[in-house]
């Protein structure tokens, strides 16, 4: 039976169900200071990303968090600062980007509906998590959506010996008459939230990855934590991060300490039916999908999978069997 599990066990894991999983991550949140209802929204999403099968976006968050000095400084509430009925720009108050972001995700998606198109900035914050999951919950509501998250710089430009951009994930979904279809990639070689995982679990990189302090390469995931990584696809990869940025500007990134390479969320929501009429897209998205999937396949090739279609199948069968934790990553947390 365990060899039909989709994850793994083994002496240096633990499986956990979803409410195992929330109540370990709660708890954490909490005993660093989380309201109830703050911990709820962050582990909302981080157990998520565990179902969906991103470990590194799960609850090892948590110990990112909890050394982020942000964490322990002056929090005020999320608040709009400048608003059109189709706009808004959000002081995310030096909250955390899983609670900004998502008021971020909101608002457009309210505004969307309300006008048909909606462009809403979050800045003040740090640390959003996946783009899909905010993506998603727009989505789910009929609309199409575009998501950037611009960071602090972890990332290398080519020939470059430090970093310059942040790792600048960007994602794009579309609602279909099956559900959602996410597209959600990072523009680093490897998310840095996953360079700090392995860093703690002792795991080495990719070659080719990594740099050090000193912008030599590396495959040592803690020294290259001290230095960057690359972007992926070479100068393209670096191009769309660099594009990513800049869009961070127009969510505000350079208002709370006048830093151009700072974190800043930027969310665009359209409601399909300003263009076609209602129910249109979803029906040809539908269409697209299915001519997609019904491509001729490679010998020795099951399926044609569309974006999203992974996560959200593994997200259903995790749900049934568990999620599998480092065990080194539970200590910490019940450690905090």
């Amino acid at each position: 039976m365990a060899q039909d599990l989709l994850d793994r066990d083994s002496p240096d894991t633990i499986r956990v169900t979803v409410a195992e999983a929330r109540a370990i991550g709660e708890g954490a949140l909490q005993r660093i200071g989380y309201s109830v209802e703050e911990a709820t929204i962050v582990v909302d999403q981080l157990v998520d990303n565990a179902l969906c099968g991103y470990r590194f976006a799960s609850l090892p968050r948590i110990l990112t968090i909890a050394a982020d000095q942000r964490t322990y400084q002056s929090r005020d509430p999320v608040r709009i600062v400048r608003e059109t009925p189709s706009s808004a720009l959000v002081d995310g108050g030096n909250r955390v980007g899983y609670i900004a972001a998502f008021r971020g995700a909101e608002i457009a998606a309210a505004k969307a509906k309300a006008s048909g198109i909606a462009m809403v900035g979050v800045y003040n914050s740090f640390y959003s998590g996946r783009n899909a999951y905010f993506v998603e919950h727009i989505v789910k509501q009929g609309l199409v959506a575009i998501h950037s998250s611009s960071a602090k710089p972890h990332v290398l430009p080519p020939g470059g010996a430090a970093p310059a951009l942040g790792t600048n994930p960007f994602c794009v979904g579309f609602p279909s008459a099956k559900g959602p279809v996410i597209y959600d990639i990072g523009t680093a070689s490897v998310m840095w939230g996953e360079v700090l995982l392995m860093a703690r679990l002792g795991q080495p990189l990719p070659e080719g990855t990594g740099f050090d302090k000193d912008g030599k390469p590396t495959t040592d995931a803690a020294k290259a934590a001290e230095g960057g990584v690359s972007a992926f696809g070479g100068h393209k990869g670096f191009g769309l991060s660099f594009a990513i940025q800049a869009l961070g500007l127009l969510a505000g990134a350079a208002l709370t300490s006048g830093n151009v390479a700072d974190y800043g969320f930027f969310f665009i929501a359209m409601d399909p039916a300003v263009m076609l009429g209602p129910d249109q897209f979803e029906q040809q998205m539908t269409e697209l999908v299915e001519r997609v999937k019904a491509t001729p396949r490679q010998p020795g090739v099951d399926e044609i999978r569309i974006p999203s279609e992974r996560a959200f199948r593994e997200r259903e069968r995790r749900r049934i069997e568990g999620i599998v934790l480092d065990r080194a990553v539970v200590d910490a947390l019940n450690a905090l």
